[in-house]
């Protein structure tokens, strides 16, 4: 009987596994993770968990019972100790797995602020899993003072999280702005704006020298020589994929775990989706750190390990939520040279384009604005300046022509 092996048991991981019952695979299924709670949803950890507006097990993907039901055989806590491509084995410790196909859902782990500065100190947290927010949950108490390290995405929307329970917030960023590797200055100042009419403290060009603290840290150093008292802080300094086993195995690495179009590795028997891999779009090669790049390359990986040979057409999405905005964002920004805002009464986007091409749009408040964009982009089609600069205009009107 065929035995898929599967290690990583986050959103891709759950999504393969789910897909390929689905699909009618009556062979054995594994599905590995190292967290010893089944798949969950990541998005909510920084947002309504943070604020304890989630029971814990709302963030599962799946109850146990749905993978006992459907017969995937789930070994949680388990760290994948190395991998023989050769011998088509995983290694997990003192047991060892022979699998007939293998894929990589890995993930990513979150970028740690150095030892050396002070980042092994007692709390000082990162967020990317269950287990970073259970343990810094004690500390949202209003009126304790909060420093953030990192103006991305994560680190905002800690801030906004922060902000809400009523804590005392200071987020620096080293770059020149704030979202400065993501989004357009555009952007960057509409978010800016609303941490600040929050009370959140923004410092922008400004790094961390070092954290002060005996065995927990109770202040920090920045770079332009300032002392800040703090209780606690959160790193939001990126992520970065996770790919030593497959490199171990010597898979082919390039930003990320290389596959082809069709999610297979540099192994023929082995294959990658999710946040671990990069893969050809557009004549190029990306990385998608998205959910929903995770549940549809992870489906189409499941499908060819069953013979359907279909080509994965990433269709770029994201999204955040930061206090009482959604953000919503469609396409990829890279090489825009203008922006067109689009106002509403309580709304913005800004419409990224390369000459005439739409390449992306950032949509606040605007599910309209962002469904019209995201529609055009994935069909290849662009969008009329003039009317997306009238905000009169009907955008639906944009996909008829």
């Amino acid at each position: 009987m065929s035995h898929i092996v599967v290690v990583g048991a986050g959103q891709a991981g759950a999504s393969m596994v789910i897909k390929l019952r689905s699909l009618g695979f009556g062979g054995e299924i594994t599905l590995i993770g190292d967290e010893n709670v089944p798949p969950y949803q990541r998005p909510p950890l920084s947002k309504r968990y943070l604020l304890d507006e989630m029971e814990v097990e709302r963030l599962f993907l799946r109850p146990k019972a749905y993978y006992r039901g459907q017969d995937i055989a789930l070994k949680l806590g388990r760290g994948v100790a190395g991998i023989d491509v050769g011998a088509k084995t995983v290694h997990l410790g003192d047991e060892v797995l022979v699998y007939d196909q293998l894929a990589l859902a890995t993930g990513s782990e979150a970028r740690r602020l150095p030892a050396s500065i002070g980042g092994s100190l007692e709390g000082v947290y990162g967020i990317r899993r269950l287990v970073d927010i259970d343990r810094m949950a004690a500390e949202f108490q209003m009126g304790r003072r909060l420093l953030i390290v990192g103006g991305g995405y994560i680190g905002l929307e800690a801030a906004a999280v922060a902000a809400k329970r009523g804590l005392k917030v200071t987020l620096v960023e080293m770059a020149d702005r704030i979202l400065q590797r993501v989004a357009s200055t555009e952007t960057s100042d509409y978010f800016r704006a609303l941490h600040q009419s929050h009370g959140v403290e923004i410092l922008e060009g400004i790094g961390l020298r070092a954290l002060r603290g005996e065995e927990r840290v109770s202040g920090a150093i920045l770079s332009d020589g300032r002392v800040l008292s703090t209780d606690f802080v959160i790193a939001g300094v990126g992520i970065v994929p996770s790919t030593d086993l497959a490199e171990t195995a010597g898979l082919d690495i390039e930003n990320g775990i290389k596959t082809d179009a069709h999610g297979r590795t540099s192994n023929a028997c082995v294959w990658a989706a999710g946040d671990c891999t990069s893969f050809p779009y557009q004549e190029r090669r990306i990385r998608l750190e998205s959910v929903p790049n995770a549940i549809d390359q992870a489906e189409i990986v499941a499908e060819n390990m069953l013979g359907a040979n279909k080509k994965y057409i990433a269709k770029p999405w994201f999204w955040s939520d930061q206090f009482d905005v959604k953000l919503q964002i469609a396409g990829l920004n890279s090489g825009y040279d203008k922006i067109i805002t689009r106002k509403g009464k309580d709304s913005v986007s800004f419409w990224y384009y390369c000459g005439e091409k739409l390449l992306a749009v950032d949509a606040m408040n605007d599910p309209r604005a962002y469904m019209v964009a995201k529609r055009l982009i994935d069909a290849g089609k662009t969008a009329d300046v003039q009317v997306v600069k009238n905000s009169g205009s009907d955008l639906k009107s944009l996909l008829k022509s």
